[in-house]
């Protein structure tokens, strides 16, 4: 973690590093501001599935946890170019060890999302008896305690642990991907039987391709923003005689900066995808601008 809090990669870069702060600054805001209000919308709203919305909130507060984070935390890159080493090192290890968590959090969480809109197309009308709140909390706190688990073995075995998630991070998209076709295929073939029997789309069944596709889109951002920083990240652990460029740095920089630009983002696709969201809020918003100053 020394390796990027050295004066081997600030050489040059202050331009950079300036301008990655005034980025992650910008997308930090946005992710605290949005995400609190995609939380006390989800507050308000009462449509939604209890379980459902549980891990849209968890999801939610992650990022708006990774908000905070880097606002906080911004000051490493300006350690960097104040070349005030140790304060870097610090500030780099609480960065590191929070995002990583952070992003384990997200990653389960949308993973978990697939395998419950997967239960509710299967289990039918059984679903709501099968997942209901109490598991769903247990669910979360699982995905809370599993990346922390992780770091704690980063600490011992970094090698393994580099294995550990990248072998997690994968099952955790095929799991993903598997849920979303069997999904597929099993709403097709029931649109087939629609059509063959001259009858129109249940309501219930256009409701539910609807949040399939919501958590699909969530899952899709997910997986745009983070796969870059996934790949570049083994490149640039040090090995003996091999010289770091400046320019992996700044592909690395480039790629956690797009891989946080999923946190901001999440806002805007809760109120594109899901109609209730949107419209609490809307109904928030009004509330603020309607509130008179004391």
């Amino acid at each position: 973690m020394a390796l990027f809090c050295s004066a081997e990669f600030s050489v040059g870069l202050y331009n950079q590093l300036v301008g990655f702060s005034v980025a992650n600054v910008v997308l930090a805001l946005t992710a605290v501001v949005g995400n609190a209000l995609i939380l006390i919308a989800l507050h308000k709203e009462t449509s939604l599935h209890p379980p459902s919305k549980i891990l849209l909130r968890s999801l939610t507060s992650s990022y708006l946890c990774l908000g905070v984070l880097t606002l906080v935390l911004q000051t490493s890159w300006i350690s960097i170019a104040l070349k005030q080493w140790k304060t870097c090192q610090y500030l780099y290890v609480v960065h590191y060890i929070a995002s990583s968590t952070l992003f384990g959090v997200s990653l389960f969480t949308t993973t978990a999302i697939s395998v419950d809109r997967l239960l509710a197309l299967l289990l039918g009308l059984r679903y709501r008896q099968v997942v209901i709140v109490k598991r769903v909390y247990a669910t979360v706190v699982v995905i809370l305690v599993v990346p922390t688990f992780g770091i704690v073995i980063e600490v011992y075995i970094a090698d393994e642990h580099r294995i550990v998630t990248t072998s997690t991070t994968l099952l955790c998209l095929i799991l993903s991907m598997y849920c979303y076709l069997r999904i597929y295929l099993k709403l097709r073939h029931r649109q087939i039987e629609v059509r063959q029997a001259n009858q129109t789309t249940p309501i219930s069944l256009a409701r539910y391709r609807n949040s399939v596709c919501n958590a699909l889109w969530m899952q899709f951002v997910l997986v745009f923003c983070v796969i870059p920083f996934c790949v570049i990240t083994p490149f640039t652990y040090p090995t003996v005689g091999r010289r770091q460029s400046s320019a992996l740095h700044i592909a690395l920089m480039s790629a956690a900066t797009l891989a946080f630009f999923n946190a901001s983002v999440n806002p805007f696709l809760y109120c594109w995808k899901i109609k209730q969201v949107r419209r609490a809020v809307k109904n928030t918003l009004k509330q603020i601008s309607c509130t008179p100053n004391e």
